[in-house]
């Protein structure tokens, strides 16, 4: 199931498995007759009507989207089932926060620093290796960010949830 706000109005919208093009709009049935015509352009026959749809604007990261059906400008924007969960337990706002730092899961000693502040990087980048009860651990960027400062320095021991490296939000 999505959630699909237009302009102040939600709907329910389940799509079938088997067609895309088929579905339910808040518990009513749908069918509609889609034709992709570019990458941005399509016309859409809906209970005999016709409709020319232009995406003027998509943004994945933000789930929203800016259509003009023959001519009318709509804000979409979409919500997934994930999206719809996170919201009922109240985690939807946390799911939206950046990340400012990223601190040491267990007590260890630095034995490499593989980063420096300034530096960009990239979700899964290498940032720091602990030793941790005689084993190495890579501590890797949780996500895009640009190093703020190091907080630690190599060869010190810290605690658990030391922080380690701090980003630029």
């Amino acid at each position: 199931m999505h959630e699909v706000k237009i302009n102040d109005n939600s709907y329910s919208v389940d799509f079938t498995a088997n067609d895309l093009l088929s579905g339910k709009v808040n518990d009513s049935d749908f069918e509609l007759d889609l034709i992709q015509i570019d990458d941005t352009h399509y016309h859409l026959i809906h209970e005999g009507n016709s409709y020319n749809i232009e995406i003027v604007n998509y943004d994945s990261e933000e789930k929203a989207a800016k259509i003009k059906i023959n001519g009318k400008v709509l804000e979409l924007d979409i919500r997934d089932k994930f999206d719809i969960l996170l919201d009922k337990m109240g985690l939807a706002d946390l799911a939206n926060q950046q990340i400012s730092d990223v601190k040491a899961p267990m007590p260890g000693m630095v034995l490499d620093i593989q980063v420096e502040a300034g530096q960009e990087v990239k979700t899964g980048e290498p940032l720091v290796v602990l030793e941790a009860m005689k084993m190495e651990n890579v501590i890797k960027s949780p996500t895009d960010a640009v190093i703020k400062s190091i907080d630690v320095d190599k060869g010190i021991a810290v605690e658990k949830n030391a922080t380690l490296v701090s980003f630029d939000v």
